[in-house]
């Protein structure tokens, strides 16, 4: 009985393993969403009183200085660089919960045909 027991908390540890990935990479593919969206969508100049600059990846204008300078790519690469950790500590995560509740089945199975063949 004590080995259902310890079994039971292994797996619940292992589902709550992976609930953590799941929830940094969730966290990830928000960072990436984001910095899609602001790839994507027009922007101020640098003096904000301006036309709004076009989109940076659909636009034939790409390289107007006014714009480049008011691109602001530090803020860019901060958000995609911070969703980094996030994305390799969840898969960390959510790949060893995983193994460990697959490994749990294993086991059970195992045991279990090694109780009926005897």
């Amino acid at each position: 009985m004590r080995s259902l027991v310890y079994d039971n908390e292994f797996r619940a540890r292992a589902r709550r393993t992976q609930g953590w990935g799941l929830a940094l990479l969730t966290v990830a593919a928000l960072c990436w969403v984001w910095f899609g969206v602001l790839l994507l969508t027009p922007y101020e100049d640098g003096d904000g009183g301006g036309s709004p600059c076009p989109t940076l990846l659909t636009s034939e204008y790409v390289h107007h200085d006014d714009c480049v300078e008011a691109r602001d790519w530090p803020g860019l690469l901060a958000v995609l660089g911070g969703s980094v950790p996030f994305a390799v500590i969840g898969g960390v995560l959510y790949t060893s919960g995983s193994v460990s509740h697959r490994t749990a089945e294993h086991l059970a199975e195992v045991k279990r045909l090694d109780a009926a063949r005897d």
